[in-house]
This record gives structure tokens, sequence and C-alpha cells, in this order.
């Protein structure tokens, strides 16, 4: 297990006894007890599977890590229950602003709600062990789902039809067996190392030092980006406010640093000072230097073993898409796994988690590429447009939608999935597409969203006496103007949509066969 003395600690929880059989089984066991593997565990038991999660820490973590959470996820999770504590707990925004140089004013400033009237904000700060704890909590009343804290995979064998999984404890080990292996142990990823794989990509050579400190101010909860600041010349620095009085302060650096030397406390505070005034009355939370990756594996799909979140891929923490794509992750692969260890669908199905997947880690890789390149400019030219671009953005809103200072996290689209059924021709749609994640609206005294819930639903304006005898739920929404307007649900349509409340087909005029086509097809099945 990890030195206590290398990782603070948030909240004790003590090792979990030793299973009472050295030969152990479960339908899926979970390797990391982080945001990812909780929510995955959370879905999957809640559709009434039994889940083991492995986590080497009998604790849960302190320290910087994820603090902002972006609306998708926040639909994920309210999805499944826990949404309005997260945002109860968290510090709501949708504001973000940029500056450059000395200047008070911002160059540029951006909404990350554009779309009014949904039941979650655009984003919410919130420490990433405050996360867990919710997740932990809603978690303890499922029976069927199994913590184990101080738990470590040491080895594992996979055969046909399971995955023999060697674990260990302080108090000796043990063989679990299990039909699907869901590896979310994160960048350093155990799993994936006994596995012989490796990510792909791009090391950027800069750092950020993350400096969390706790200090009573009156400042508003957005998020402000400077670019060249005086108290960081040359450089890039952020600055975002967390529950509980507890600030985020990220500084960009440079590539040729020593970072032990960099985290010391007489070399933190100058920094801080710098940026909120001299007198500035704070104390420290945790202090740390990253380095920019943007990488992934291959493929994220390995006969029985999954990985998903930061074991499977890497990116660079501005525009906060590692933890939310780590979570989209948990959403898409939910439902599939359930659909499998149900017979509802053959394990086919999971090929198209890792094809959407891995569409989610590229633009995600993508997006923060660019940001990186945009921040950190590798050459002369670079900083000229850079610089060329911030300047004409005070003026020109032309110029504002190209200063990337972290392009922050969205729903990602699946165009081009093999789960979703094409519009008939003719039909002239607008709206959300197939194959795009469904937008909340209001519905009477509740919210569309909550109605979907977790499994194949069918949205339609009206009733639909042509499909009657369909084994979908039809939800009617001709008394919520924006959902109508939002899914372009003319008289007489329908819209389809997926557990994981992505649209899956629409239909103009629906009929019983063609819904059923298309669930089979969102299902996995050749159509």
């Amino acid at each position: 297990m990890a030195n206590r003395t290398d990782i603070p600690v948030w909240h004790d929880i003590g090792a979990s006894p030793l299973p009472s059989s050295p030969n152990d089984d479960a339908p899926v066991t979970i390797v990391g007890g982080g945001p990812v593997g909780l929510t995955l565990a959370l879905d999957l038991g809640q559709r009434g599977h039994r889940v083991v999660v492995l986590n080497r820490l009998d604790f849960v973590a302190g320290g910087s890590k994820a603090i902002c959470f972006a609306k998708r996820t926040l639909d994920i999770w309210d999805r499944l229950g826990v949404g309005e504590a997260m945002v109860a707990k968290g510090v709501v925004w949708d504001t973000g602003k940029v500056f450059w140089g000395a200047d008070s004013e911002p160059v540029y400033q951006f909404d990350m709600l554009p779309v009014k009237n949904q039941k979650m904000p655009g984003f919410i700060n919130l420490q990433q062990y405050h996360a867990e704890m919710i997740l932990i909590d809603a978690l303890a009343v499922l029976p069927n789902v199994e913590l184990r804290w101080g738990h470590w995979v040491t080895d594992l064998s996979v055969r046909n039809d399971a995955v023999d999984v060697e674990v260990g404890t302080d108090a000796g080990a043990y063989t679990l067996h299990t039909e699907w292996l869901v590896a979310c142990d994160g960048h350093r990823s155990t799993v994936r190392d006994r596995m012989g794989l490796d990510f792909e990509g791009r090391v950027f050579e800069d750092n950020f030092l993350i400096a969390d400190i706790r200090m009573t101010q009156a400042r508003p909860s957005e998020r402000w980006f400077w670019f060249d600041p005086p108290f960081n010349p040359g450089k890039s620095a952020l600055l975002h406010k967390q529950p509980d009085d507890v600030w985020r302060l990220d500084f960009q650096l440079g590539w040729d640093i020593d970072r032990e030397a960099c985290i010391r406390p007489e070399n933190v505070e100058p920094l801080v000072r710098a940026m909120l005034g001299d007198d500035v009355q704070f104390t420290p939370e945790w202090y740390s230097v990253y380095t920019f990756q943007c990488r992934r594996m291959a493929r994220f799909v390995h006969d029985r073993v999954i990985f998903a979140g930061d074991s499977a891929h890497l990116v660079s923490p501005f525009g906060a898409r590692g933890c939310n794509g780590g979570v989209a992750d948990a959403d898409n692969l939910g439902w599939k796994l359930d659909a499998v260890l149900t017979g509802a669908a053959g394990p086919d199905l999971l090929e198209s988690y890792n094809s959407e997947a891995i569409a989610t880690a590229d633009e995600n890789i993508l997006n923060s590429s660019r940001s990186t390149d945009f921040m950190a400019p590798a050459s002369s030219i670079a900083m000229a447009f850079r610089d060329a671009v911030l300047e004409l953005a005070s003026e020109h809103a032309f110029a504002r939608p190209f200063v990337n200072s972290g392009r922050l996290s969205t729903a990602v689209h699946y165009p081009q999935s093999a789960l979703s059924t094409p519009d008939a021709a003719n039909e002239n749609w607008q709206g959300i597409s197939a194959g795009c994640p469904g937008l909340d609206a209001p519905m009477g005294d509740g919210w569309l969203l909550n109605r979907v819930g977790g499994g194949f639903k069918l949205l339609s304006h009206g009733a639909l006496p042509t499909v009657e005898a369909s084994d979908i739920e039809v939800i009617d929404v001709a008394h919520s103007p924006l959902a109508i307007e939002r899914y372009d649900l003319t008289p007489g349509a329908a819209v389809l949509m997926r557990p994981d409340q992505y649209v899956a087909a629409r239909f103009r005029a629906p009929t019983a066969r063609g819904i059923a086509t298309a669930k089979a097809r969102a299902t996995g099945f050749a159509v």
C-alpha cells in the first residue's frame, strides 16, 4: 500500500478484511476507487449487478486532483442520484474571463451554459475528495457493491471466459475470479503494466505549479486566466474558487526546472502574493508540479479487460477534460456492460465502447494539445500569432473564438457511431441528431433528463398509437415547449434515447418495427 506519509489523508476508512474464501468470484471487478471507478460501480450496482471495487489505498486521499466538473458529468451523476449533492457542495460557475498582461479588464469572457433552462449548471468546482465521498455514501446503500480498501492488483491472467486477478493486502493475498475486469487505476495503471500495454502520444515541454491555498476573500465564482501577467511574466496563470475557502492557483513554470524546489513554500508564496496581493492571508493546502501530457492507449478493450479514465488516456488539466472524460467513459460503458451481463446484447457491443470512448479521448486530446500550444507557444511565430489574437479579441468578436486558455470540457458527439440510426431521407430535421447527447428541458415541475433516466426511452409529441405495443416507455413532451423545440418534435414524431441519454434515432412517422430495429442497432445487433 502507498505510504501514508506520501499522500494526504482526507477521510480514513481502514483496510477491508480478506474475503472469506481464498478463491473469490465476482461478475465485475473494478480496479481503482476514484471518481471514474466509483461512478461505474454506482451505475452497475443500481442496475443490480454484483461489483467488487479494489482500491490500493485504505483512505480517501486529499491533495490536489480534479476540481472542475462539467455539465455533462453533472447530468450523468444526476441520473445516478448524486448530482444534486455535488452541486450543493460545489461552487457553481458559468463565466470564464481571460486577461492579458497588466490590463485589469478581460480581453474576452465566455458563458459555459449558453443554453439556459436546464437543471444542472455549466460547471461546478468541487475537490475530488468531496466528489468521492458523495459517491461512496451512495454506494453504501447498495449491498451488491463491495468496496475493498487496501486491496491492490499484483498480477492477472486473462482466460476465454474470465480474468484471474491476484490481489495483495497487508493481511495476505488471494485470487479473485471475475467475468469482466475494468481498469480505472489511473495513469500509473498496474493492470495496464501487467498486460504489457502502454500509451501513445505527446509530452509537452512545460510544467505548471498547482497551489491550493485556503483564504477568506470576496471574489466572484468565475474562472480567471491570465496570459503574460506581471506576476508571472512571459507565462500564464489561472485562478479558481473551491468550496471551504480553498482556492486553486496554477502558474506556468517552463521546462527546465527543479521540481522539488518549485514546491517549497518559500518559492510558492511569492507567486501567490504577487497574484493576490502582498497582504493576503492564506494557509497552504497542497503544492505540486505537473507536466502536460496528451496520450492514450491504442485500444481500450482487450478481451475481458477494459480500460477507462486515466488508465486509458491522459490530457493536460487545462480544460478540465481528464476526470470529466473518465466519467464519460463510465457512463458509456455502464449500460453496455449491463446489456452484456443480462444477455440483452452480445460482447461485441463493447466494441462500440472502444470506438466511442476513443472518439471522446481523441477530441479531448486534440483540444488539450491546441490549448497547450496556444498557452505555451513553441516558436516566435506561434507567440506572435497568440499575441495578435489576444490584441484583436479585446475589440473584435471574430477573434475571440481563437483565444484558447483551455477549451473547457463539453459532451462529445458520435456522428459516425455504429449504434445510431441515420435520419430518413427528406425529413428535414433540426434539433439534436442521432449520436448526440440529450439536452435537458423543464417538464412540468421536474426535468426531462430525470424522466429519461437510464434505460431506452422514446420521447414523443403526443400519443403514438402505432407503437403502443413497443416495450419502450414513451415520454410525451407535448406540454414542454422547450423540449419540443430542442428535439424538433413535430406532432406525432418521436426520438429514441439510449440508456446513457444519447439520441439513438429520430422518426417523423414512428412505427413499432422501425423503433425495434433502431433499438436493435443501438444494442449492437446488425441491421
